[in-house]
């Protein structure tokens, strides 16, 4: 079996999963190494990074703006620019990249040349007015397509000016793109967040000699402010990237799903603003030990085990959990699926702007496979059952991919997953990791429903 996830996934139902696996090295961390190794003055090397196509297309991005790029064996080192970035030659392709194009606009708004940005057709659908009109209020000058909704975007940086942005979501991205313009601003630059969100950015940069302030939340407020005071140019610096908890969590939920289950994921970074699913999942009447707990470059990092009970209650998901957990929310519905009654999620509109519709690809995928679920503007009502086999189709969705691969190892019948190549996007070992777990998938030709 190769390496590399393919487009389609013949399932083969098997036993309960087991034993310990090394998830990637954490997408969200790589993606903010790579900038601030970037605009950092001297050698940033990153340790573990990860290898899928989205971390790759920043670090493409980060080589055609100047950095000097070396691979040195599982680590990669950027020679940084010392915020003084090179203007690239052509259209700098983020790929599938949410991330890279929205953090990425952030640091070239305040650099005196033209940019384009890019990406493929699922990232010309993502929108981008939220990242937009703080960049415009300190100064810079974008053009996006669709009247400023939408990829590709056209940005003319310069000096620019410190704001106050209040932000309408707890949005990391959103968060990050103001904190990384806020380096090439004179003054203190805030971004207020109604709630908690992923926190990488904040500990990234103190790490690379950039403190960030953080107040709040207030009493009887869950709203906190960011701040940085530029213009500040980050130190280079080492950092070892810990395993990918988003990834890790496919592996994680389907040993919940199963009774019998014993899954570990290894050196799997546990930053509380991302592992909201655990939580759940203990709910959810799941066993979860967090064992060999430090810190490392400023980032919680830790073994999980969780076993699977004899029997998963069903359960509500809150709008205020889903920050911790947005992207998450596939993985559990391998839980919810296998759930003696119904669960329920609401809050999570923001699914419906990932790399597909997400609420309405899984409501689709899990009616095809004859489950009860219902789909609402914010979420998702699924009632738990056996899975028969079938085919469903992911929308080249790499989480969603994984998630109903992985339900289709409790089927009782042949079970495909079409459009699964976007795995590679960030899990480019999926398939090796399942194996190795005991799950085991078919040749592409043979064993699954068409």
């Amino acid at each position: 079996m190769g390496s590399l996830p393919r487009a389609r996934l013949a399932v083969r139902p098997g036993p309960p999963l087991g034993g310990s696996f090394l998830p990637p090295g954490d997408k969200s961390i790589t993606h903010r190494a790579y900038l601030l190794g970037l605009v950092a003055a001297g050698e940033t090397v990153i340790e573990g990074p990860n290898r899928g196509h989205d971390c790759e297309a920043t670090l493409t991005c980060a080589a055609s703006l100047g950095a000097i790029v070396s691979r040195r064996g599982r680590a990669v080192a950027l020679e940084g620019r010392a915020g003084v970035l090179r203007e690239p030659d052509g259209v700098l392709d983020c790929g599938n990249s949410g991330t890279t194009l929205r953090l990425l606009a952030g640091v070239l708004a305040g650099q005196p040349f033209v940019s384009r940005l890019d990406g493929d057709a699922s990232l010309r659908r993502r929108p981008v007015a939220r990242i937009l009109a703080p960049l415009e209020a300190m100064g810079a000058r974008i053009d996006a397509a669709e009247g400023g909704r939408v990829p590709p975007l056209t940005i003319r940086g310069g000096p620019l000016r410190a704001i106050d942005h209040r932000a309408e979501v707890a949005s990391a991205q959103v968060a990050s793109c103001v904190l990384l313009a806020g380096l090439f601003a004179s003054g203190r630059t805030s971004v207020t967040l109604p709630m908690p969100a992923r926190d990488h950015t904040e500990r990234m940069l103190a790490a690379f000699g950039v403190p960030v302030t953080v107040t709040g939340p207030a009493p009887g407020s869950r709203a906190v402010t960011l701040a940085v005071t530029g213009p500040a140019v980050p130190r280079a610096t080492r950092v070892r990237v810990p395993g990918d908890f988003s990834a890790a969590a496919f592996f994680l939920a389907a040993a919940a799903a199963r009774p019998g289950s014993v899954v570990t994921a290894v050196d799997v970074s546990l930053n509380p603003t991302r592992i909201g699913l655990l939580g759940v999942l203990e709910r959810m009447g799941a066993g979860v030990e967090r064992m060999h707990v430090r810190e490392e470059g400023g980032e919680p990092i830790g073994d999980v085990t969780v076993r699977g009970p004899a029997r998963l209650a069903p359960c509500a998901i809150a709008p205020e959990e889903v920050p911790a957990m947005i992207d998450e929310v596939p993985a559990w519905l391998i839980a919810a699926t296998a759930a003696e009654g119904t669960s329920e999620l609401r809050g999570a509109a923001e699914l419906r702007v990932k790399e597909s519709d997400r609420l309405r690809v899984l409501a689709t995928a899990l009616q095809a496979l004859g489950l009860a679920c219902r789909e609402a503007p914010d979420g998702l009502t699924v009632t738990g059952g056996p899975i028969p086999g079938g085919v469903v189709r992911a929308a080249d969705d790499h989480r969603i991919a994984m998630a109903m691969a992985l339900i289709g190892t409790r089927a009782t019948g042949p079970f495909a997953v079409e459009q699964a190549a976007g795995i590679a996007t960030s899990y480019p070992e999926f398939e090796l990791a399942l194996g190795s777990l005991g799950g085991a998938l078919e040749d592409s030709a043979a064993g699954a429903p068409s």
